[in-house]
């Protein structure tokens, strides 16, 4: 007996922009008709798989997507906003229906694609739970033997018979993901689940979905955390633009969906000008070109917490009359400045040069950074050039089977090492361990 649970063919979703109907009624009867025999909309053309999302006035949502998922797999489905990752849950969750291509489903499906759908503001917590277990599929009994155990993994015991109009959102998405975490379903369907909650939720979250999977339920997962989905995952789904852009092991996928991301921003990490008139800078130089990269061969170009990272910049020195160098603010994405760095005084002849530096590897943190750069002349005035400043990421690609999944709030990620070391013998221990302390 195949242990496939899921097998999707050439799945396909198109919404008519603009459009409530057809035009005619006949045209709608036929629609409807085709939708009903399993045939495919006749208002529709096939196209051209590689083309874009829209068409006139047809937008193609998902195009052509196959996929077969096992008994007991983990999917990471990855992608930008827009790409189809929410409309293909929301198909297999049967919230709605494909266009084109056939699902096959074996088992029943849990899903948590919008937490806290189904409760009423003017209900209390207890009542809400029951309310949404039951919507979630849940019988009343399940509910009952499950209560306590939902409550205390939501924290919110002291408010669960208050109307959860008077939560705060925090305190809402914890009790609603708590009730869909208890779902007994073979087929777990998760959606950006781990944009809830604080900190310390969001690892029992990570812990409770590490569980579903380890007892052999079929997980569907999509998340932007791509620690979470390297972590939790044994496979990832890479959509872009509606279509299906790889398949394969998280490991060999994840690189491929960043260095796409990596392509399309690559502008922004290398800044060039040939017309010596437009450069930034001043009557003394003018810079031609900043540059952000990988300071050694790697894969796909990507920049991680281990990647050594190079800055180059190459200037015009026009009039030597004024002592100046070059200054870089490192600055992340809460606009703290991480580092600053400079060339020191640079050559005082007319001329061209190129000035390169290094940031060793593990040492920022994952995140977005920007550079900024300066003229400093005469150690007193100072330029900034803002149309030099170059951006670029740098990813988390580290494994971590077990703990916190998230960014490490700090702005550098040093690896440093500890030691641990015994400072008595085993026999003052235990001594110590039976000597009753005063009481205070």
């Amino acid at each position: 007996m195949s242990d496939t649970v899921i097998s999707v063919e050439s799945l396909s979703k198109v919404y008519r922009l603009g459009v409530i109907g057809s035009r005619t009624l006949s045209e709608d009867a036929k629609r409807i008709w085709a939708r009903l025999t399993g045939k495919p909309d006749p208002s529709l053309k096939a196209g051209n798989p590689q083309v874009g999302q829209q068409e006139g006035n047809h937008f193609w949502a998902l195009r052509y997507v196959s996929f077969e998922l096992k008994k007991g797999e983990v999917l990471g489905i990855i992608g930008r906003n827009g790409a189809g990752k929410s409309t293909l849950l929301k198909i297999l969750s049967r919230i709605t229906a494909p266009t084109h291509g056939s699902i096959r489903i074996k088992g029943r499906v849990g899903s948590l694609l919008e937490v806290g759908t189904g409760f009423h503001p003017d209900l209390s917590g207890r009542e809400n739970v029951f309310l949404n277990g039951a919507i979630l599929g849940m019988s009343k009994l399940e509910i009952q033997n499950k209560f306590d155990e939902i409550v205390d993994f939501s924290g919110v015991e002291e408010f669960i018979d208050t109307p959860v109009k008077r939560y705060s959102s925090g305190m809402y998405v914890r009790l609603a993901f708590a009730v869909a975490a208890h779902l007994e379903s073979e087929i777990l369907i998760l959606d950006e689940v781990l944009a809830v909650g604080d900190a310390a939720f969001q690892r029992k979250c990570l812990g409770k979905m590490g569980q579903a999977a380890k007892h052999g339920r079929t997980v569907l997962f999509v998340s932007h955390n791509i620690v979470a989905v390297q972590s939790l995952c044994n496979r990832a789904l890479f959509l872009s633009d509606g279509q299906m852009a790889a398949d394969g092991l998280v490991g060999d996928v994840v690189p491929q969906y960043l260095a796409k991301g990596l392509r399309e921003d690559d502008a922004s990490s290398t800044k060039s000008w040939t017309d010596l008139s437009s450069a930034p800078g001043n009557e003394t130089a003018k810079v031609t070109n900043v540059r952000v990269a990988p300071a050694v061969p790697v894969a796909n170009g990507l920049i991680t917490m281990e990647t050594p990272i190079s800055i180059e910049v190459e200037y015009r020195r026009i009039v030597q009359e004024r002592v100046f160098h070059l200054t870089f603010h490192l600055v992340n994405e809460q606009e703290v400045v991480v580092l600053t760095t400079g060339t020191g005084t640079c050559p005082p002849k007319p001329g061209i040069y190129r000035s390169r530096c290094t940031i060793p590897g593990n040492l920022l943190n994952s995140g977005s950074y920007r550079l900024k750069l300066l003229f400093v002349e005469d150690y007193s005035r100072c330029t900034w050039l803002e149309e030099a400043m170059t951006s670029f990421s740098v990813e988390d690609l580290r494994e971590r089977k077990n703990g916190w999944m998230g960014r490490e709030p700090s702005a550098v990620q040093i690896p440093l090492v500890w030691r641990t070391e015994p400072t008595g013998q085993v026999s003052e221990i235990n001594s110590l361990a039976s000597t009753e302390l005063p009481n205070r």
